[in-house]
């Protein structure tokens, strides 16, 4: 007998089932082919980093979502944007979503934002959600380029322990486009229970970074914008100037979005990542501002079958502070001693 699965080119081995994230049995799944009931080994697949809006409208469609599938809004703007996240998931969202908030589920011991929480913190926060460990998580976010909190959040899940968990590619901007409906209903989940199991060797810190930066044996991708790597550009907080640390490359995490603010395809993001010189056959590490958009560039790698990119947490925002001056490379200003 042969099995003519069309297999998934954005980032696992898993077949191209919609109802194999679900836990939903074959004749039960009204997401159609199901395979899952007659071939046992599919229930073994992992879940994909993307689902399309079609995948997760039918979901919603079918009344899919609950205790097997949550669909998390993790929204967040820099305070120059003017925008409340809160407060515009309360005007609409896409039905039965909930609001994860990056600035609680985060460290409390700490001068930096949006550094990792602890694990018992996270299990808590998640397990309010409704999310347990067999929940298929769906995440997405609210900015104008389509992804730019939401694969920061399916980072943290995954190096949680939690591999059930997908971003919506091209965001709730193309969900918008494409006609799919929005609700302003709230929904309040029943909570449960989450276990974390941290796999702390994903997380980087200054100290990790600082000997790199003597050793470079690890390469290093920067992903802000260009004119903040350069130095040229002002950073997005007053106390921060711009620039980078050495030997950092840099890749703005928009390179791996089309214009539609949708994933690249496969051989659309390896381009992106050969024609800058990172070579995803060795260790990579990533930074940013804050460690959020630094997991646009995780995602891209584990969309080519590379899962292991690692995050510097205080990315350049501990830098900066931390740092001394010949260790900030800049065109503009630079630090003062």
């Amino acid at each position: 007998m042969s099995l003519n699965f069309k297999l998934s080119q954005r980032g696992s081995v898993s077949p191209e089932l919609p109802c194999a994230p679900l836990g939903i049995e074959g004749t039960d799944c009204p997401l159609l082919p199901c395979f899952r009931s007659s071939f046992p080994g599919v229930m073994a697949a992992q879940t994909r980093a993307l689902v399309s809006g079609q995948w997760l409208a039918e979901a919603v469609r079918c009344n899919l979502v609950g205790p097997k599938l949550r669909i998390l809004d993790t929204s967040w703007y820099m305070a120059r944007l003017k925008r409340d996240a809160k407060a515009e998931f309360a005007q609409r969202h896409i039905p039965g979503s909930l609001f994860f908030d990056i600035e609680e589920c985060c460290s409390r011991g700490t001068a930096f934002e949006h550094m990792l929480p602890t694990s018992s913190h996270f299990s808590k926060y998640v397990g309010d959600l409704g999310i347990g460990n067999d929940t298929h998580v769906v995440v997405y976010d609210c900015s104008d380029v389509g992804s730019y909190v939401a694969p920061r959040v399916w980072w943290m899940f995954r190096m949680f322990g939690h591999s059930r968990v997908s971003v919506l590619d091209g965001g709730w901007k193309n969900w918008l486009q494409d006609g799919h409906p929005v609700t302003a209903e709230r929904c309040v989940p029943e909570s449960t229970e989450f276990r974390a199991a941290a796999n702390l060797s994903w997380v980087k810190s200054y100290e990790d970074v600082l000997e790199n930066v003597g050793t470079r044996q690890v390469q290093v991708v920067d992903s802000r914008p260009v004119g903040r790597f350069r130095g040229t550009e002002p950073e997005t907080r007053d106390d921060t100037l711009p620039g980078h640390f050495p030997g950092t490359i840099n890749l703005p995490f928009t390179s791996f979005l089309d214009a539609n603010g949708k994933e690249l395809e496969t051989e659309g993001l390896s381009k992106v990542f050969r024609e800058a010189g990172v070579d995803l056959e060795q260790p990579l590490w990533v930074t940013c501002s804050r460690g959020v958009t630094a997991c646009q560039v995780v995602l891209a790698a584990h969309l080519l079958g590379h899962p292991g990119a690692c995050v510097y947490d205080g990315s350049w925002t501990e830098w900066f502070k931390r740092a001394s001056p010949e260790l900030i490379i800049s065109e503009g200003e630079g630090k003062k001693v």
